[in-house]
């Protein structure tokens, strides 16, 4: 499969040639689900945390005396069922994640980007490198392109310049290769790669 190389001015500059085994296979739900649901899980901190009856601070004094109160009898003033008292089943400290294969993980990030390929949604650029940092440059260039969402993805890494441009413009975000993944592909309307990241991702996804 080949498709032209354009630069920011909408220009071609020339063309590539991608691999059928990566940029062309056809996108299935439920692999692409799985590896959405493994990503999303991954980011949870699992931080969040209530307090037991143990962890509650204060006396274990008995709340009042057993018998002529008029009230109900209670053991303890912090028990569950009392005001300021601890919480019962409450979430606790824990790690989220969940195991997915490997060949799933990479299956999943070939047919994201399959899919915006067949869709028209697939862009290769020349390079992501501006001489200077302006937004608003920048972001005059992406309407000649007609983007309004997009993910950028660059080489190894990306230029400084390139990354403050776009840092404060809406819908568009941008990715070293290594930082490829399924969520961010399927989040944005179209996917960008610079000739450079197309050859890396296929050193690292190619057979």
């Amino acid at each position: 499969m080949q498709v032209n190389i354009i630069n920011f001015d909408g220009k071609t500059v020339g063309k590539i040639d991608l691999q059928d085994s990566i940029f062309g296979l056809d996108a299935r739900a439920d692999v692409l689900h799985r590896v959405v649901t493994w990503q999303r899980a991954k980011s949870r901190a699992g931080t969040h945390a209530v307090k037991t009856v143990s962890d509650v601070a204060g006396s274990g004094k008995k709340a009042f005396k057993q018998k002529k109160t008029g009230n109900a009898r209670q053991g303890e003033r912090y028990n569950v069922h009392m005001r300021g008292g601890g919480v019962v089943h409450g979430p606790i400290v824990r790690d989220h994640s969940i195991d997915l294969p490997k060949k799933i993980r990479s299956l999943g990030l070939k047919m994201a980007m399959s899919s915006k390929v067949k869709d028209g949604s697939f862009v290769v650029i020349e390079s992501e490198k501006l001489t200077a940092a302006k937004t608003a440059a920048f972001a005059k260039q992406l309407k000649k392109l007609d983007i309004k969402s997009a993910l950028f993805v660059g080489g190894d890494t990306l230029d400084e310049n390139f990354k403050k441009s776009v840092a404060n413009i809406n819908n568009v975000d941008a990715l070293p290769t290594i930082g490829l993944n399924v969520l961010d592909i399927l989040k944005h309307d179209k996917l960008v790669l610079t000739a450079d990241a197309v050859k890396a991702i296929e050193a690292r996804l190619g057979a």
